[in-house]
């Protein structure tokens, strides 16, 4: 299923008003003002509300209903364009889509025969839990409900359910939980849409065919299926954090959408475990840092070349409180290093007090625990600031290659950059062009471009 084309354009705007409430009306001082106010309420809504409200219907008519409701809460939003402009905007816009999309999907279901509501009982209990919340004054700081944030983790935990591939619980989360297009998830993942559209549809059928709970898995079964979410939001962030292809390094909606959903896992009774904590410090301490790590051409920055004064220090806060949470408990994760490190790094004043050597450690640690090339290459970045760019390379040629080239890019940039500062130029030249060669977005081909020309005016 593909988003319409109105909806899917709005959806990636950036929020012109983060503050206002969901169910606050924007200001309308002209008919020109009005439309571009619903326009933009619109955009909001299905960026922050889509999740949500296919959370609530699909808690109401179950897992197996899954696309229906994915399908009825898109139903909405058009019908929000289509009427808002000529009817005005409802007192309680979240609470008029919830209802259109539920009486949507209820006429579907009774035009297919698969449920048959009368006026009794239940039908009545539906309807009542669709009413419409207490208005929340502006200045009011706005939280999850226990009601929203439980619907909401137990969709996530229905799209990362062990049954499913791991890449379709990213994709089934990306589209059903955070309201990303196909296009979107598609351009972010390196596929097409038809492979993405064909990939959610296996998914659904697979929740539908295996008759998959809309739950929070209870303590015998939380272990594995909560490895399975956090695995899932961490490669959201970390795409965000380093996108893989695009014209864009850092896409920060992916960003967001990680933290948005690991703070509910966080702030859930039942799945603010020691690991959420350190993966939700992890993400804080990194998002921290991206106001500068790009310039305004949008380059890569260095961590030695960034300004540091433009570090989000109130998320620095957040995510140490989250570290101070994550240390209870007996058992050390690979989050929990992955946030010291970046602790180590975000509550350095400056790059030239970086405690290397407590880095290094942390990488030695890491390394036991996840061996993987990313790992490796990061440890012998640290190890060149410790003994040298010598022992990095030796380090570096101790990694097997493997199958995912896209990380070449990273080893063949790091081996460069290691010669380089060993004047060994045309070395330094082979391993950037080969970076170059694997590069997959424009500003990482631009600072490889820049790091070749660099060379050619020291020859």
């Amino acid at each position: 299923m593909t988003e319409p084309t109105t909806i899917r354009s709005l959806n990636r705007n950036p929020d012109q008003n983060p503050d206002r409430h969901p169910d606050q009306p924007p200001d309308q001082t002209t008919n020109q003002g009005a439309a571009h106010s619903i326009d933009q309420l619109v955009a909001h809504l299905f960026r922050r509300e889509f999740g949500r409200i296919v959370s609530h219907l699909t808690r109401i008519l179950g897992a197996r209903h899954l696309d229906l409701a994915e399908d009825v809460v898109q139903h909405a939003m058009l019908q929000a364009l289509n009427l808002w402009p000529f009817q005005g905007i409802p007192n309680y816009p979240k609470s008029w889509l919830t209802q259109v999309a539920y009486h949507r999907a209820l006429d579907i279901l009774k035009r297919d025969r698969r449920l048959d509501f009368c006026e009794d009982e239940g039908e009545l209990e539906l309807k009542a839990q669709l009413k419409p919340r207490p208005f929340h004054p502006p200045g009011e700081a706005l939280h999850f409900t226990n009601e929203v944030a439980d619907e909401q983790l137990s969709l996530i935990f229905v799209c990362c359910h062990p049954s499913l591939p791991r890449p379709a619980s990213v994709a089934l989360t990306l589209r059903v939980v955070c309201g990303f297009g196909i296009a979107e998830i598609a351009r972010a993942y390196l596929s097409t849409e038809t492979a993405i559209t064909q990939r959610l549809v296996r998914a659904k059928r697979t929740i539908r065919d295996q008759n998959i709970r809309f739950e929070v898995p209870g303590p015998t079964q939380l272990p594995e299926r909560l490895e399975a979410v956090l695995d899932v939001l961490y490669l959201l962030f970390t795409e965000g954090y380093a996108a893989t292809t695009g014209d864009c390094l850092i896409k920060n909606d992916l960003c967001a959408e990680a933290i948005r959903l690991t703070t509910s896992l966080a702030e859930n009774a039942v799945t603010a475990q020691p690991k959420v904590h350190a993966l939700l410090a992890l993400m804080l301490f990194q998002a921290a840092r991206l106001p500068a790590r790009t310039d305004a051409a949008g380059d890569l920055l260095l961590l030695e070349e960034q300004d540091r004064t433009l570090w989000d220090q109130s998320m620095i806060h957040q995510g140490l409180r989250h570290l101070g949470q994550a240390a209870h408990g007996d058992h050390l994760s690979t989050y929990h290093l992955q946030a010291e490190l970046a602790a180590a790094h975000a509550t350095t004043e400056c790059f030239a007090l970086t405690d290397w050597e407590h880095i290094l450690t942390l990488y030695d640690l890491l390394r036991q625990m996840q061996p993987t090339p990313v790992v490796l290459i990061n440890r012998a970045i640290a190890l060149a600031q410790v003994e040298g760019p010598a022992a990095a390379l030796d380090a570096l040629e101790s990694i097997p290659y493997d199958d995912h080239g896209q990380r070449y890019r990273l080893r063949h940039a790091a081996e460069g950059e290691f010669h380089r500062q060993l004047g060994n130029l045309p070395q330094a030249r082979t391993f950037f062009q080969r970076a170059l060669s694997c590069a997959q977005t424009e500003p990482e081909r631009r600072f490889l471009e820049r790091k070749l020309k660099s060379l050619q005016k020291n020859v």
